[in-house]
């Protein structure tokens, strides 16, 4: 497994910005946006793993895995 595959990666429909919007909860924040949902997931696996790449790079810790938290679980619970 890929440091990457450890952390939660979110696209969602703006209906504000009309296109999908592509965030990393603790990695980046909204950081990739377009039409095609699956092209802005894949734009944004490529952020996300540049990003871990310079943090490792420069001898910073990784933050915390946000996968296996049950986060999804709690938001089917929401809905």
């Amino acid at each position: 497994m890929n440091d990457s595959a450890r952390y939660l990666k979110i696209v969602e429909w703006s209906d504000e910005d009309q296109c999908f919007i592509g965030q990393c909860p603790g990695i980046i924040g909204p950081c990739c946006h377009g039409e095609d949902e699956k092209k802005v997931y894949s734009d944004l696996c490529e952020i996300v793993e540049e990003w871990l790449t310079l943090w490792k790079t420069e001898g910073k810790l990784l933050p915390p895995p946000t996968y296996g938290k049950g986060i999804v679980e709690k938001l089917v619970e929401i809905v």
